[in-house]
């Protein structure tokens, strides 16, 4: 791992990548060439959004085949160089130190990964980090010591009906079980029965607007969801007539389903 002095010697070169993307955010990995010296290297950032990253796999890879990362390196336009409650996230599971970098300023922090799982509710949307998965697989991790596998997904998989399903294709292997499933183009969301089958820690899959399911919930019981939509903070909600009537099916981990 570089010293922070040595990770200090890098913030020129992020800021004139940070200037050339700007209003978007830069984004990069620091490598130790077979040399002994550090090296920048821009990545190309994928996300959608203007204050997020996502470095672009094939930038990765070539920073690998550069040298040995021993950190990242993102800017934050206009904003603190205090890592998000996302940066802290993804630095708990990179193990590499950050250095975050103020565009125009040039003021910068260097972050040592640590542990951290951010609050349940009140968390801002990033897609692939906290969004409507990740809140049913942190609630899982901290409610009930339960690890669910992070798999990686793209932007708008929903949209596509011949790519990954995030959520038909990964939940049997994650210990989860339907126990009322209904994803027919024509269904119109959960009945009468189906309500009476929900348990606390139950998940329940929906489809809202688009042609499959994009969405998943945490029930906690007492008709309560707890959430993640896009571009909202993730919350607990009433479980009402809206998503009961975007409602495709109720998921149920091995751990909680009764014998017989």
């Amino acid at each position: 791992m570089a010293r922070n002095s040595d990770l200090s010697t890098m913030v020129p070169m992020v800021r004139i990548h940070a200037g050339a993307e700007a209003p978007h955010e830069c984004c990069g990995v620091i490598v130790r060439r077979v040399d002994g010296e550090l090296q920048y290297m821009p990545c190309r950032n994928v996300a959608n959004e203007r204050d997020r990253f996502a470095m672009h796999p094939q930038d990765l890879i070539a920073a690998e085949q550069a040298g040995t990362p021993v950190a990242y390196a993102h800017s934050h336009v206009y904003t603190s160089p205090v890592p998000t409650d996302a940066d802290r996230d993804w630095m708990s599971r990179t193990g590499l130190p950050w250095l975050i970098v103020n565009h125009p300023t040039g003021s910068f922090t260097i972050n040592d990964p640590a542990p951290f799982i951010a609050p349940l509710t009140g968390r801002t949307f990033v897609h692939g980090v906290h969004d409507c998965y990740g809140i049913i697989r942190d609630y899982y991790a901290t409610e009930l010591g339960i690890a669910l596998t992070d798999y990686p997904r793209k932007w708008g998989w929903w949209e596509h009906t011949d790519g990954p399903d995030l959520y038909r294709e990964n939940f049997a292997r994650e210990g989860l079980t339907a126990v009322w499933d209904h994803a027919s183009p024509e269904a119109e969301g959960i009945d009468a029965d189906a309500l009476r089958l929900l348990r606390p820690h139950d998940v329940i899959l929906m489809r809202i607007r688009t042609p499959r399911e994009n969405h998943a919930a945490v029930y906690v019981g007492g008709n309560v969801l707890l959430h993640h939509l896009i571009d909202q903070p993730s919350r607990r909600e009433y479980y009402g007539e809206f998503y009961q009537r975007r409602t495709t099916a109720i998921l149920r981990h091995r751990n909680f389903m009764q014998e017989g």
